[in-house]
């Protein structure tokens, strides 16, 4: 029963990592109108297989900080800074609109895999996001790090991604007819779901004093 908590709440956690429009999202939004819900699909796997391996660093390095409270300490306060830091900045800083980046013309069903796996490779925030989601869910009592639960997680994780991808292709004409269509209110999504984060890492923080 365990492995089914732990699955949907690896789910959940990813979906709020990976659903402030980004790179990843956006790009297999757009190869999804401009060549095809197939394709986009291709590229969200390729995005898909490298979640799987960043997810699997963080446990097991959530795992071997599970050993070491003091480091899980510094470590909470160090996300904390670095929490708010990343909410002052999304919320407040982030103030120009950017201009969309020129794609390059790939074609192939397989290079579509490839740039997934590439452009997944080069976003390394889901390592330090997962380990910290995981401590805190073993904080709760929810994850033990055992090899049944670990393989639970990232399965979590990775069906996360990749039924925000799928949601981000097969609903993108409704996406990009909101506000969220922004770059300003894409960081403001974004600066939310940190500063979220930020709060429930300072309520960790006061417990332990």
């Amino acid at each position: 029963m365990n492995i089914t908590i732990v699955f949907f709440s690896s789910l959940f956690i990813s979906i709020i990592g990976v659903i402030p429009p980004g790179l990843l999202n956006m790009t297999a939004a757009k190869i999804s109108v401009k060549e095809g819900h197939t394709r986009g699909l291709v590229f969200s796997v390729g995005v898909s297989i490298i979640v799987i391996i960043q997810t699997l660093i963080a446990v097991i390095f959530a795992r071997y900080l599970s050993n070491h409270p003091s480091i899980i300490h510094v470590l909470q306060r160090v996300a904390f800074v670095i929490f708010v830091l990343l909410t002052i900045y999304f919320l407040l800083l982030t103030k120009k609109e950017t201009k969309p980046n020129v794609e390059p013309n790939v074609k192939s069903k397989k290079s579509r895999f490839f740039q997934g796996m590439l452009l997944s490779s080069l976003n390394v925030f889901p390592i330090p996001y997962q380990a910290y989601m995981s401590i805190t869910l073993a904080s709760f009592g929810l994850l033990t790090f055992d090899t049944s639960e670990i393989s639970s997680y990232v399965a979590g994780a990775a069906m996360g991604t990749m039924v925000t991808l799928y949601s981000y292709i097969f609903f993108f004409d409704r996406i990009k007819s909101k506000r969220i269509k922004s770059q300003k209110n894409m960081n403001y999504l974004i600066g939310a779901v940190t500063g979220i984060i930020s709060v429930i890492t300072l309520i960790n923080i006061i417990k332990e004093l």
